[in-house]
């Protein structure tokens, strides 16, 4: 399947952590990177008083669905060093399922495509870049979605 994964960090070398958690996602069974985006910086969401962040976007094919795809993002991320910190806190890294091939679902742990992915626009230019079609896809969804508009 093909999903699309958001990396970020804020805190000490980004560049160095966002090139080990690619590293570490490569390495994982089931789970092949197909492209990375360029690296941005931006402003931190939610809690603006803490580090900017710099962001990639990955594309990958992978065998994992999307639940035990993101169980091993947590796992990476924790053996990384992230400390849980509050909400939208800074981060040694951050790695978020922003997309999954066409599921749309919602569960207390994962929802798809990520909640927040268009409200954020270093994460829908980064994938826009990769996977246009993927983009105005979920844009499409959105519309239809939102009241009064269908």
């Amino acid at each position: 399947m093909r999903a699309f994964l958001g990396l970020g960090s804020n805190l000490g070398d980004r560049a160095a952590h966002l090139d080990e958690a690619v590293r570490r996602l490569d390495a994982l069974p089931g789970v092949r990177i197909v492209r990375r985006s360029r690296a941005v910086a931006s402003e931190p969401w939610g809690v603006r008083a803490q580090p900017e962040f710099l962001n990639t976007v990955l594309e990958i094919n992978t065998t994992l669905d999307p639940e035990a795809l993101l169980r091993e993002a947590k796992r990476i991320e924790a053996a990384m060093g992230r400390q849980p910190t509050y909400r939208w806190g800074p981060r040694l890294i951050d790695i978020d399922l922003l997309a999954y091939d066409d599921v749309r679902m919602a569960t207390p742990e994962l929802t798809l495509p990520h909640p927040r992915l268009l409200e954020r626009p270093f994460a829908w230019q980064l994938l826009g870049e990769l996977a246009p079609e993927v983009l105005e896809k979920i844009r499409a969804d959105a519309a239809v979605s939102l009241p009064g508009s269908g």
